[in-house]
This record gives C-alpha cells, sequence and structure tokens, in this order.
C-alpha cells in the first residue's frame, strides 16, 4: 500500500465523521430556528396583533384573509392570526413547564434507585411498572377527568405519568456508572453519599434525560392539543390550538378549511422543529460518548 493510500485510509473516517457531525449540527440549527420563531412569535404577540384573541366581531364572521384580518376570522368574529399566537404561548408554556418537574423529580429518583439499589430500587420499579401499564393518554386523561379541566389538572396528570419515563432513563445509565473506577475512588475518598449522587453521579447521567425531554414536549403539545380538542383542557376562552380546531370542526364541510388547517400546521411545525432539536442533541451526545 502505497503513502498517499495510507493517508487517504487514515483522513477518510475522520472526514466522513466529520461531514456527519455537520449534517447534525444542521438538524439541530434547523429546529432551533423552528421552534426559536414560534416561541418569540408567542413572547411577542401582543407587538405582532392589534386584535384580542377573545374579543368577537359578529358583523367580521367567517371572513378570508385579508389586510384586516391576516388569516381571517372564526364564527364568532375572533382574528385567527390572534389566537394562533395568543394559543402558541398557552400551548407552548404548558408543555415546556410540564417537562420540568418530571424530569427534576424523575432523575433523581432514577438516580438513587440505580445508585442504591436493593429494596428502593425495586419499589421504584415495581411502581414504575404500575404507571406503564396503562397507556400514557388514557391515563392523563383519565387523571384530568378527575381533577377537572385547566392549567393545574394538566400540568398534575403529566407531572405523575412522565416522571416515569425519566426514572428508567437515569437509573439504567446510573447502573453502569455506579461500578465504574471513578465512583469507587470517591467512596473510598470519604465523599459522602449525597454529594457522590447529586454532584457527581447525577451530571454523568441527566444528559439522555434531557435528550429525551425534547420529545416529551412534543408528547405533551399533543396531550394538550387532544385535551382540548375534546374539551377537557384549556377552559374557554382562553385561545388554545386544540380548541381552535374543535371549533372549526363543524364548519370545515363549508369550506372554512382555515379554523382546522391553520392550527393543526402550527403543531405540525413546531412538533417537528422540537424533533429536529431532540434528534440533533442525540447525536451530538452519541459522537462525544
Amino acid at each position: 500500500m502505497t503513502e498517499a493510500s495510507q493517508i487517504t485510509e487514515r483522513v477518510g473516517p475522520m472526514m466522513r465523521t466529520s461531514r456527519s457531525g455537520r449534517r447534525r449540527n444542521q438538524h439541530l440549527n434547523f429546529g432551533v430556528a423552528i421552534v426559536g420563531i414560534v416561541v418569540m412569535m408567542a413572547i411577542f404577540a401582543p407587538l405582532l396583533t392589534r386584535y384580542s384573541p377573545i374579543d368577537q366581531d359578529f358583523s367580521a364572521t367567517l371572513q378570508g384573509p385579508s389586510w384586516t384580518h391576516l388569516l381571517g376570522t372564526d364564527n364568532l368574529g375572533r382574528d385567527l392570526w390572534s389566537r394562533i399566537l395568543y394559543g402558541g404561548r398557552i400551548d407552548l408554556f404548558l408543555a415546556t413547564v410540564a417537562v420540568a418537574a418530571p424530569l427534576v423529580i424523575g432523575t433523581a429518583v432514577g438516580a438513587l434507585s440505580g445508585y442504591f439499589g436493593g429494596w428502593f430500587d425495586v419499589i421504584v420499579m415495581r411502581i414504575a411498572d404500575i404507571v406503564v401499564a396503562f397507556p400514557f393518554y388514557v391515563l392523563v386523561i383519565s387523571l384530568v377527568f378527575i381533577f377537572g379541566n385547566g392549567v393545574g389538572s394538566i400540568f398534575a396528570a403529566i407531572s405523575i405519568v412522565s416522571w416515569v419515563a425519566y426514572a428508567r432513563i437515569v437509573r439504567a445509565e446510573a447502573l453502569v456508572i455506579r461500578s465504574t473506577d471513578f465512583m469507587d475512588a470517591l467512596r473510598v475518598g470519604g465523599i459522602g453519599t449525597v454529594r457522590i449522587v447529586f454532584r457527581h453521579l447525577v451530571p454523568n447521567v441527566v444528559s439522555q434525560a434531557i435528550v429525551y425531554a425534547m420529545s416529551d414536549i412534543v408528547a405533551n403539545i399533543g396531550v394538550i392539543v387532544t385535551l382540548s380538542y375534546f374539551g377537557m383542557g384549556i377552559v374557554p376562552p382562553t385561545p388554545d390550538w386544540g380548541s381552535m380546531m374543535a371549533d372549526g370542526q363543524p364548519f370545515f364541510v363549508g369550506g372554512y378549511y382555515g379554523l382546522m388547517v391553520i392550527p393543526a400546521l402550527a403543531v405540525i411545525v413546531t412538533s417537528f422543529g422540537l424533533s429536529l432539536i431532540g434528534d440533533g442533541l442525540a447525536n451530538v451526545l452519541r459522537v462525544k460518548r
């Protein structure tokens, strides 16, 4: 083999890895751009529309797009563009906040379960098995039915169900790391258990949970929209993408497609962006590992 061939053989995999890494970063950057635009539009909604999302104008019902109403109006004369922006506010906020509590609780429980093992691990895993035995949507809808409609009920229902996935992910990582020489050195060095778990173990296992959180936000948006579509989610007149689709369904056959299609597209675009972020983060962390 010539010297040039040897150099090509060594450099080739590096070049392929670099190109692959750029493609992964493109996915991540594209996802951040999409979600960033959606979030900024929701945050600055008062600057992007002069209409209130709940004000009704019965003299301008079911109008098509115009300079006055960019996306038209619904059957009550409410501006669709305004309702899309403000609906994104509540849906994105609730979907994100509903990830925070399960992420923290699940990470802590999973880390402790994986590190200590024994009876604590058995109890945690049996509870997790019971929760996982029920379909996610069925369990969340059942809890919301028990708690009642509203933001607080949705947050509580999602938190009660979602922490299990984070606990299982973190526990699997903790079971591997707890047996490493690094952890043995910490224990021999007299480092306290609490410090070992939360200062050294958790930072090394939380990355996979964070990656999963991106897909969990997508799932939460689906739950929130579904609940609102069936009248069990955000309480009217607060705008919400799910309730907008439900309100527009009776008029779909009459040719007023935008009442359902526009909020559905908002859900699809936002979920697509979050999925790209999750895939990008997973690929970046996989390369580092």
